[in-house]
């Protein structure tokens, strides 16, 4: 039995993500993003066949571990165009540094605007950031970790869409300029879809989203006393 529940949270998962990759793949719109699709199925799947999520999460946890690594794995892309990154150093940190104050700021502000409580507050914060940083940060400055993650991949799916129109508005040429607003603003899925304008627009995608995580752990210490 315990091997039939992990089989079903972690192959049943890969599977359908695959599945739901392939159709976005295919047909590119918005709401058949796998982000969208795949976790639709799975809720609709547990529930159907009333599977409790404990049960499911059994499997499934070793993909959540599995984010971490993922992320590493952007380092390869920055590894091939060091060059190009030094280059343009000081265009990449300055940027970065201004969007992360501007994200953990604005996040905190808006919050507190609505009247959100405590604990929330906390959890909307590290939003702009990829999110196996965002949780581990949310659940260094008192939130809840799988609300941030919500916050993230609503994020990301709000930046992959905003992005490309302000890039077609403005007619932004510049690979670095490209990459860095949409791995500072979407993280993941930002970086994915800047992938799609070409390889250097990817990479600069790659080192926002990166440095931008690293960043934020350092301007949320320096700023931890306004969370508390």
């Amino acid at each position: 039995m315990l091997l039939l529940k992990i089989s079903v949270g972690f192959i049943g998962t890969i599977l359908i993500f695959v599945g739901c990759k392939k159709l976005y793949e295919k047909y590119t719109k918005l709401w058949l993003s796998p982000l969208l699709t795949c976790p639709a199925i799975i809720i609709s799947f547990l529930v159907v066949c009333q599977i409790d999520y404990a049960d499911y999460n059994q499997g499934a946890q070793w993909l959540t571990k599995l984010l971490g690594p993922a992320t590493v794995a952007f380092a390869i892309p920055i590894y091939k165009n060091f060059v190009l990154i030094k280059k343009n150093a000081s265009t990449i940190i300055l940027s970065l540094v201004t969007g992360c104050i501007v994200a953990l700021a604005s996040s905190y502000l808006i919050a507190l605007l609505f009247g959100i409580n405590n604990s929330m507050i906390k959890s909307l914060v590290p939003r702009s950031i990829t999110t196996p940083i965002a949780m581990d940060i949310s659940t260094f400055i008192g939130g809840e970790a799988n609300m941030t993650a919500v916050f993230v991949i609503v994020t990301g799916l709000a930046g992959s869409v905003i992005g490309p129109l302000i890039i077609r508005f403005l007619a932004i040429k510049s690979a670095a300029a490209k990459g860095l607003m949409l791995g500072m603003g979407a993280h993941g899925c930002g970086t994915s879809k800047a992938f799609e304008f070409g390889e250097k627009e990817g990479m600069f995608s790659s080192v926002a989203m990166i440095l931008a995580a690293l960043l934020s752990i350092v301007i949320t210490e320096i700023l931890l006393p306004l969370f508390a």
